[in-house]
């Protein structure tokens, strides 16, 4: 039956990968874990569909995933992001392991909101277990590292903190309903809009400037002296400490020469709790790397463990690296007696040779014009 023209498409934000594109994804992929690995973090793998109930609480927008029904009426959600599967994976069937966990991972993601719908793969880590500053330390290291690994240099890492969003918003006496759309403005760095909710609102001429500001504070470790003159409550002590301790922690690893503090920003899902960070490439107006502290997620899953961790975006980063051309065949093997055209293939292909086959007799002139046109540099006859 010819299919319709609907038939021929694919649902919105998908998308087919060609042999050059995934031989790309499949290098830069392989170039990470081989990173990861080199780091001591362990590869594992969820379902990428897990039930609503385990990827409810991260839910930002009414309808923002993609959601189905199994036959019993289970809510059945496609996996936005990896965290809290592995979390939920962590809290079930690794309890007792020995702490911290290094755990990593690549695998397609979906999202489906008002302003995006799409599947893209992931790659990242997750570490599981430790509080200390130098565990966000590391995960920020090693997502510079990969970046660097993967031939990308033009690169800048924004790293914040929520408790200083929070610990503000708290000494400030911000209304509620005004911290909801300011947290929303501030997330999408919707500048325009900030500055018109700031301007039309009633707050006191000091807490409006602070509000203006925030957004547009970044730089380095000194930057963060102004944001204690605004307030000495302890939780925004804490943060800001905790934020310097990390800063500094990179400088010892090495990767501060692309990082820049940044208390504009705020990460999508809401189980992020301490340092917080994103990564941008010119050109490219989304965060290629996400990621940060979540100590509270595993409380909910009822196994009580601090974590940190990123996710690299691959997808958005394929159009930026060098394609690599298609790895030709090694040999081209052709003959009137298909059997023989058969048993000769196998026994190459057992000698660990990429091998094509002729489907059919042809003439040798025919093999070598096929072979041209392949780029297969080697043709066996068979008689």
């Amino acid at each position: 039956m010819l299919r319709t023209s609907f038939g021929l498409r694919i649902p919105e934000g998908m998308h087919d990968i060609l042999p050059d594109e995934i031989a790309l994804q499949d290098r830069a992929e392989a170039e990470i874990l081989k990173l990861f690995k080199a780091w001591s973090y362990q590869k594992v793998g969820t379902p990428a569909l897990e039930y609503g109930a385990c990827l409810q609480p991260v839910e930002e927008e009414e309808d923002s995933f993609y959601k189905f029904f199994d036959r019993q009426g289970h809510v059945l959600v496609l996996r936005p992001e990896l965290t809290t599967p592995i979390a939920r994976m962590v809290s079930t069937r690794m309890r007792g392991e020995e702490l911290p966990l290094r755990l990593c991972y690549a695998a397609d993601v979906f999202r489906y909101t008002k302003s995006q719908r799409q599947e893209f793969r992931q790659a990242g880590v997750e570490l599981i277990g430790s509080a200390s500053a130098v565990a966000d330390a590391e995960v920020v290291a090693l997502a510079v590292e990969a970046l660097c690994e993967l031939g990308v240099k033009d690169f800048q890492i924004n790293l914040g903190h929520m408790g200083i969003f929070t610990g503000l918003m708290d000494e400030l006496g911000i209304p509620s309903e005004f911290r909801l759309k300011f947290q929303e403005a501030l997330a999408r760095k919707d500048f325009v809009r900030i500055e018109r909710l700031v301007s039309e609102s009633l707050l006191g001429s000091r807490v409006q400037e602070i509000l203006l500001k925030l957004p547009r504070l970044h730089g380095g470790e000194s930057m963060l002296d102004e944001v204690l003159e605004w307030s000495a409550k302890p939780s925004l002590l804490a943060a800001v400490e905790g934020l310097k301790q990390v800063y500094q922690c990179l400088e010892d690893f090495g990767g501060l020469d692309y990082v820049s503090l940044d208390l504009g920003i705020l990460r999508g899902f809401s189980y992020y709790t301490g340092v917080i960070f994103e990564g941008y490439l010119p050109g490219i107006g989304f965060p290629i790397v996400e990621g940060g502290r979540y100590d509270s997620l595993y409380e909910d899953f009822g196994y009580p463990l601090p974590a940190t961790g990123f996710a690299i975006n691959l997808g958005a980063l394929i159009g930026r690296l060098p394609k690599p051309k298609v790895q030709a065949a090694d040999v081209l093997v052709f003959g009137e007696d298909i059997s023989k055209v058969i048993e000769q293939t196998r026994m190459l292909r057992s000698e660990g040779k990429q091998v094509e086959m002729c489907l059919e007799s042809i003439t040798r002139e025919a093999a070598e014009e096929l072979a041209q046109r392949k780029g297969i540099k080697n043709l066996l006859g068979v008689k």
